[in-house]
């Protein structure tokens, strides 16, 4: 299962991780966009399940498990991708929006893991990936709720490592900046001006690596890890 697999980095998870023989599972809010990554998931020979949640919400997320478990019997990766990241001034963020964000960043993938965890634990284990950012680990003014989420998704990484270890893993890919449709007015005068050792924003496709590997029995013996995927990017 993917959330926000529809676009960005999450349909290049969520085609990858088809590519290589798992039966995937993508949700969005937009139910036509992820029936459009299914359709491609499925040209591989997979099954691919296509729902429509708002991950930010409680209720949802459980109707979202509901429908999966149903359909599949059970879940061994989850990778919870889908968050939001809008630029305010601190001093006019407001509680709506304020709870927005920290829903969608945090408190919908604690959600999901948790209730995912569990199950893992109670069956064959399994891999859980949070995709986080740099944003929580380095000065980001202007999206200080986000980086708060992110940094809260991080210490949620290594808790629930160790709670429900030693069948399920749980581990974070802190992500840097990625040249998404979100970043589309990115020109390139802004892209000159990346100070990552790279010198410049990845490509969706590049965040693959790193979610195979800790979805993957290539990582038996890591959990609780943070691993930058961010070309080299210091605060």
């Amino acid at each position: 299962m993917v959330t926000g697999g529809s676009r960005g980095l999450g349909r290049e998870m969520v085609l990858a991780l088809a590519a290589r023989g798992a039966d995937v599972i993508i949700v969005s809010r937009k139910l036509e966009n992820c029936e459009a990554v299914a359709a491609q998931a499925r040209e591989f020979g997979v099954r691919a399940l296509a729902l429509s949640a708002h991950v930010g919400r409680w209720e949802q997320c459980d109707a979202l498990l509901d429908a999966a478990y149903a359909e599949f019997g059970r879940i061994d990766i989850l990778v919870n991708n889908a968050g939001m990241s809008p630029a305010c001034p601190s001093h006019e963020v407001s509680e709506k929006l304020f709870d927005a964000v920290l829903n969608l960043n945090f408190k919908g993938p604690f959600r999901l893991a948790s209730q995912v965890a569990q199950r893992m634990a109670a069956g064959e284990g399994g891999s859980i990936v949070n995709i986080s950012s740099t944003g929580a680990l380095m000065a980001l003014p202007g999206v200080v709720p986000y980086g708060a989420a992110k940094a809260a998704l991080n210490a949620m990484t290594v808790s629930l490592a160790k709670e429900y270890a030693p069948s399920v893993r749980v581990n974070t890919v802190s992500a840097g900046p990625f040249m998404t449709e979100a970043h589309g007015d990115w020109t390139d005068e802004v892209v000159a001006q990346f100070t990552n050792a790279a010198a410049r924003p990845g490509d969706p496709v590049e965040i693959v690596g790193a979610v195979l590997l800790l979805a993957s029995s290539a990582s038996a013996f890591t959990t609780g890890a943070i691993l930058r995927v961010d070309g080299g990017q210091r605060g």
